[in-house]
């Protein structure tokens, strides 16, 4: 019995360290993005290209409404309006202020919270989920469109782009 709980408290130390871990590594890699699409002209970040977002403006957008889509659901109370409005330059601000506050938000998170099973009714899809593996879900969506960020801007001859890769932020990054 005692070795039992041993394992599960083992456990669970190493969940609750991956997972945030893994949300403090979302806040870096957004923050190094953003820097690097700073340095880029304006035009061309709101110039559409051949992508499933047409341009890294709009990919953005969406990496904002699907963050705070998530955030809602771990937090329960988070309220982005995914219909608002943001420019470029807001967009880019907060992506980052975004990934801040659920860094700080999962930081505080208990192991229990952690685990609690948290239901999704949706018109896309309906799933119950530990709240570890939705912060998995969005930090692994956001990475999918960086890639894709990263795409376009080679593209629009970006070819800069900076290494956000999660081992690169493990040994280099914090």
């Amino acid at each position: 019995m005692v070795q039992e709980k041993d394992t599960f408290e083992l456990e669970s130390a190493g969940l609750t360290n991956l997972i945030r871990n893994y949300a403090d590594y979302n806040l870096w890699t957004n923050i190094t993005l953003i820097n690097w699409l700073k340095t880029k002209p304006r035009e061309l970040l709101e110039k559409e290209v051949l992508s499933s977002f047409p341009s890294i403006y709009l990919t953005l957008i969406h990496m904002c409404r699907t963050q705070g889509y998530w955030f809602a659901i771990i937090n329960k109370k988070y309220d982005f309006d995914p219909e608002h409005g943001l420019t470029l330059d807001e967009a880019m601000d907060f992506v980052v202020e975004q990934s801040a506050q659920i860094a700080d938000y999962v930081s505080a998170m208990t192991v229990n919270e952690l685990h609690e099973p948290i239901l999704v009714e949706s018109p896309w899809f309906n799933c119950e989920f530990l709240a570890s593996e939705y912060i998995m879900q969005f930090v692994n969506h956001n990475t999918y469109h960086r890639g894709q960020i990263v795409s376009i801007g080679r593209q629009l001859g970006f070819t800069d782009a900076p290494m956000t890769d999660y081992n690169f932020y493990n040994i280099m990054g914090k």
